[in-house]
């Protein structure tokens, strides 16, 4: 039984990569397939990719903080596998969809079913100490690195045979992670952590309330919800940005996503230990920050696809924000309300995958639409990088306040 067996984070390593190479998979071709649909009109599928996303955002914004109060009542594993199922359905009726309207379908059970990335962040926490958080942390975004390695690169592959066969692929693998989850994946929660469920810390709102009975972790909300919408405002245009700009086929944009795949691996998995032990996870945060706003201008500025893999290497380097961060606030929470957190900052990102995409989407449209007489195609990215400008300052302003000394009452 998957229970008998001792948790551990490389068990939720495993889970992990094999759910990013399903999202990888349909990442070069579902911009694709919107655009098919669309009769070719780039712009306007741009507006519809972009409320697809936000459709899927808006549902994990509803879904997440039921999960995560689930996973903190009756386990990780239960809510890993139910995600796990949403996801194999999403890719079986976006394989099948006849119209758009069937995509919209699959996003919303999709969205609603996405408590992956919260409840395995809750897995890390429970089976490690709170001074091995930031490596166990790094192993985490070194599965996300090996999923976007294989993942885009296989889709991008796939998607020469044909827009829905990556789909197909997602589907099947997303089916052998639940297998996984359902016969190896231990449970990590102790049953002395668990608590009661309740739908006030269940509901999106109240979650994100629960969040002020821990200063030091409600200061870094909007830190991390200003760069959550940079980051979603970049992947949700990437594929059509590159395409338009340098007329990158699906199996281009596959290649370019594994690079940033490649180099994630290392940074998680070889720098995010001694940076972070070295300068602490606040200046680590920061420090991600700063490269991620010259990696955003970058982007809007290349005029030449080579440059977008040398921007992704140094962008790399950001990827140690996650892990410090990850770190600083389960350091700030009990064991038995880890899941709520994740939940809650699950339920930021979706926020942010409303506002994000869209926004993103429709920024691009308007800047590559003939009618206008001036295009910047990198508008999306130059948003972006004004967002993680403000992300940085909060951060700064976060940190700061958490160390200043609490005054003692005459």
């Amino acid at each position: 039984m998957a229970t008998s067996r001792k948790p551990a984070a490389v068990f939720i390593f495993i889970t992990l990569v094999l759910a990013i190479m399903g999202v990888g998979l349909i990442l070069p071709v579902l911009p694709g397939l919107v655009t098919e649909f669309e009769g070719g009109d780039v712009a306007q599928a741009s507006h519809v990719y972009g409320w697809m996303v936000g459709i899927f955002a808006l549902m994990q914004f509803l879904g997440s903080p039921v999960l995560g109060a689930l996973s903190d009542r009756f386990g990780r594993r239960p809510v890993i596998l139910i995600s796990l199922a949403g996801a194999a359905i999403d890719y079986v009726v976006m394989a099948l969809a006849p119209t758009l309207a069937w995509l919209f379908v699959a996003r919303a059970i999709a969205g609603l079913t996405a408590g992956i990335l919260a409840t395995t962040n809750a897995y890390v926490a429970d089976v490690t100490a709170p001074a091995d958080r930031a490596k166990a942390f790094g192993l985490v975004g070194a599965a996300f690195g090996l999923g976007f390695i294989l993942g885009p690169a296989v889709g991008g592959m796939l998607g020469e045979f044909g827009l829905r066969v990556p789909f197909w692929v997602a589907a099947g693998l997303a089916a052998l992670n639940w297998l996984y989850g359902m016969f190896v994946l231990p449970e990590s929660l102790a049953p002395e952590n668990r608590r009661a469920f309740s739908w006030k810390r269940a509901n999106p709102v109240g979650t994100l309330l629960a969040l002020r009975r821990f200063p030091a972790v409600l200061g870094l909300a909007g830190a991390h919800f200003s760069m959550s919408v940079a980051q979603l405002m970049t992947h949700s245009v990437w594929v059509l940005y590159m395409g338009f700009r340098f007329g990158w086929t699906s199996f281009e944009v596959g290649a370019s996503l594994a690079v940033a795949g490649a180099t994630s691996i290392i940074v998680q998995a070889g720098l995010v230990r001694p940076v972070i032990g070295r300068i602490g996870e606040q200046r680590g945060f920061v420090l991600a920050g700063c490269v991620a706003i010259v990696a955003m201008t970058g982007y809007g500025f290349a005029t030449h696809g080579w440059m977008i893999y040398a921007i992704l290497v140094f962008a790399s380097i950001a990827g140690i924000g996650g892990p410090a961060l990850q770190s600083y606030i389960t350091r700030h929470v009990p064991p038995n309300e880890q899941g709520s957190l994740q939940g809650a900052f699950s339920s930021l990102m979706s926020l942010a995958g409303i506002v994000g995409p869209p926004v993103a989407a429709w920024s691009f449209g308007w800047a590559i639409n003939p009618a206008n007489t001036i295009h910047v195609p990198g508008l999306p990215f130059f948003e972006g990088a004004a967002l993680l400008v403000l992300a940085v300052a909060l951060a700064t302003r976060a940190f700061r306040r958490a160390e200043m000394p609490v005054p003692v009452p005459a």
